[in-house]
């Protein structure tokens, strides 16, 4: 298994009631730049608050973040910033097995559970999950429309599929 790029293991023994904030060094972010397909990750920073409930560990919080992201038209660099609201469970990982083709159900509580061995769980790795989520793979820069216009990428609406189907349409 490969090491993450921004790591912040949390020892369930060692919870307090503080908030906790993980901001990741110019190095964790230029890894997760890399990882994520960014230019750049200026700032990163969660600010965090840990409640056990058992073996169980809720987080809740808020990440904000400020990127440098290409354009998905142009290519262009724009800048990006990020405010993402953090709600995460970890709970220990459950022995149960599932057969392969059976059916299990999932709650809207269940999707954003997760599992944790030990005694221990990594809360960076975690953030860093968060952001990739927050992070819109098709966001357009500000020169968006004059790269479609010059590229001749906005569609003509007399060509494509559509198109042939329109002309195959009976007119009464």
């Amino acid at each position: 298994m490969s090491v993450p790029e921004f790591s912040h293991i949390i020892d369930i023994r060692h919870i307090t009631a503080d908030p906790l904030v993980l901001e990741p060094d110019d190095a964790a972010r230029r890894r997760l730049a890399g990882r994520f397909g960014l230019t750049e990750i200026t700032a990163m920073r969660a600010e965090l608050k840990l409640v056990p409930d058992g073996s169980k560990v809720e987080v809740k919080g808020r990440l904000t973040a400020s990127l440098i992201q290409p354009c998905a038209i142009s290519g262009e660099d724009f800048p990006v910033g990020i405010k993402e609201p953090v709600a995460l469970r970890f709970v220990p990982a459950s022995p149960v097995a599932y057969a392969p083709d059976e059916e299990i159900e999932i709650t809207a509580d269940d999707c954003d559970e997760i599992e944790y061995e030990g005694m221990t769980f990594d809360l960076g790795e975690a953030v860093a999950q968060t952001l990739a989520l927050a992070i819109d793979p098709f966001a357009e820069g500000p020169n968006a429309s004059k790269a479609r216009a010059e590229h001749n990428l906005s569609g003509d609406a007399g060509s494509g599929p559509f198109a042939a189907l329109s002309a195959l349409q009976r007119k009464d």
